[in-house]
């Protein structure tokens, strides 16, 4: 079996590897994280800029919206479901971290979850859904429901997750900034969004941010017991970064399309 050190290499430059020992790539994760966090961040996306330049008729569009609504919320479901195979976090501590993550997006007051939120929200502004909330359930299943580049975004997601913690790591550590960006765009047009409680609560209480936070403190405490596990964490969360960014891609070309 390929070293720590062979494998780090297509990550660390090759002048650096002969003065790294296993830990300190370990320690490096963090810089990696937030290096593809920067390259992939996803308010830098032309979909973003195009929703809140359309014209306000064109964004009001019902079906404009439920087709937005549909990828975005196909994306969110895909991470969202995917949490629960996390590999690694076997340990009594660690299953009960990995489940305050759990809590944070299905288990709100009253039964709610980030997924209801996110369709009232949508529901609110007039949007015509295209699936019902129990119809994003299984991968295969919600796939057939979408387009080619979407679906491969839940495909992926489903095996990244279960595979190492690098797609969870890069997904917790952007998703404040989508978030704003979407809730920025569409404020343009429906200015009361912001009080919705999937963007509201969120930005009021830092959840995402805490998500990133805790994402990468659980992943380094892995990482330093088992720093073999490095370089196909740093893949994956790569591998993820560039699905993203096909997401926003998808959307973008939705939005492009009606204006």
């Amino acid at each position: 079996m390929d070293s720590v050190i062979d494998r780090a290499q297509e990550w660390v430059s090759p002048p650096e590897i002969a003065s790294l020992q296993a830990s300190d790539i370990a320690a490096r994760f963090p810089a990696e994280i937030a290096a593809i966090g920067a390259r992939h961040r996803p308010s830098r996306m032309p979909f973003f800029a195009r929703l809140a330049a359309l014209p306000r008729t064109t964004a009001r569009n019902p079906a404009l919206l439920g087709e937005i609504h549909l990828v975005y919320q196909a994306a969110m479901h895909a991470t969202r479901a995917a949490v629960y195979y996390l590999p690694h976090l076997d340990s009594p501590a660690l299953r009960k971290r990995k489940l305050q993550i759990f809590v944070d997006d299905d288990g709100l007051p009253g039964g709610d979850t980030h997924h209801y939120q996110l369709t009232r929200a949508f529901r609110g502004i007039g949007a015509a859904l295209i699936l019902a909330d129990e119809e994003f359930g299984d991968p295969e299943s919600l796939c057939r429901h979408l387009d080619p580049q979407t679906a491969s975004f839940v495909r992926l997601a489903q095996k990244l997750y279960a595979r190492s913690l690098g797609a969870w790591c890069v997904v917790e550590g952007m998703s404040d900034d989508w978030m704003r960006a979407l809730a920025e765009s569409l404020a343009v047009h429906f200015p009361q969004i912001v009080a919705e409680p999937y963007f509201h609560e969120c930005f009021e209480q830092g959840i995402e941010e805490r998500h990133a936070e805790e994402a990468m403190a659980v992943t380094q405490m892995i990482l330093r017991a088992r720093p073999e596990l490095v370089p196909e964490t740093v893949r994956d969360a790569r591998l993820m970064a560039q699905a993203l960014d096909g997401v926003w891609e998808r959307l973008d070309n939705i939005v492009a399309a009606a204006a």
